[in-house]
C-alpha cells in the first residue's frame, strides 16, 4: 500500500484552503444530513481529520480509513478524550472493513479510487439500512488541480456517470450539488456534494 501523502502530512494542516473547505464541506453535510449522538461514522480518507473532527463534534464516534500512516500519525496526534477519531489505515477495496455505519463522510478522497464501482459496492455492505453518504469531490477538471498526480485517478467527476454509479451500487436519493469553488491562479474548481441513502 503506497503512502502518497507520506510528504505532504506533516504541513498539511497548515493550507488554509483545506482547512477552509473541510470546514466549508462539513457545513454542507449538516445542512443535508441530520447527524445525531447515537451515530457511528466512517470517514474515507480522513487524512490527518480536518473533516472527521467537525464530524464527530455531533456523533457517538467517528472512525477514519486512510492508506496514508503518515496522514493517521498526524491524526493520532491530535485526538483528546473528549474528541476523538479511531484510525485504520487499510485499502477498504482490498480489505473491507467487517463492522457497520450509520454514514460515510468524505472529503476530497474519491479522486485518488481507481476502482469506483467496486468502492460503492463494497461501502454499500458497511452502511446500515437508512444510513447514508455524504462524499465532497471535484467536479470535472482538467487535470491541473493538482501540481502532481501521482495516485490521482480521475480529474474530476462527471455528475450524471457518477450518479449512475452510485444508483447502481444500490443507493437511492442520490443528490449532487456544488457547495465550494477552490479558487487557484490559473483556475476555479467547483466542488460538489454527493449525497444518498441507503
Amino acid at each position: 500500500m503506497q503512502d502518497h501523502f507520506k510528504d505532504k502530512a506533516q504541513n498539511w494542516d497548515s493550507g488554509d484552503i483545506r482547512v477552509s473547505g473541510a470546514k466549508k464541506i462539513a457545513e454542507a453535510i449538516e445542512k443535508r444530513i441530520t447527524l445525531t449522538q447515537d451515530m457511528d461514522i466512517l470517514d474515507f480518507g480522513v487524512g490527518t481529520g480536518l473533516l472527521g473532527f467537525e464530524i464527530a463534534k455531533k456523533v457517538k464516534q467517528v472512525y477514519g480509513v486512510d492508506t496514508s500512516k503518515t496522514m493517521l500519525k498526524k491524526l493520532e496526534e491530535k485526538n483528546t478524550p473528549e474528541l476523538n477519531i479511531i484510525p485504520f489505515n487499510q485499502d477498504i477495496i482490498q480489505e473491507p472493513l467487517t463492522q457497520s455505519f450509520n454514514g460515510l463522510v468524505s472529503s476530497m478522497t474519491l479522486h485518488h479510487v481507481k476502482d469506483i464501482e467496486a468502492f460503492f459496492e463494497t461501502i454499500f455492505k458497511n452502511i446500515t439500512k437508512g444510513g447514508f453518504l455524504a462524499i465532497a469531490d471535484l467536479e470535472s477538471e482538467d487535470g491541473t488541480f493538482h501540481s502532481d498526480n501521482t495516485g490521482v485517478h480521475h480529474f474530476g467527476f462527471d455528475i450524471n456517470t457518477l450518479r449512475k454509479i452510485v444508483e447502481k451500487s444500490g443507493f437511492k436519493d442520490v443528490n449532487i450539488e456544488n457547495i465550494n469553488t477552490i479558487s487557484k491562479p490559473d483556475h476555479d474548481f467547483g466542488v460538489f456534494l454527493l449525497t444518498a441513502k441507503k
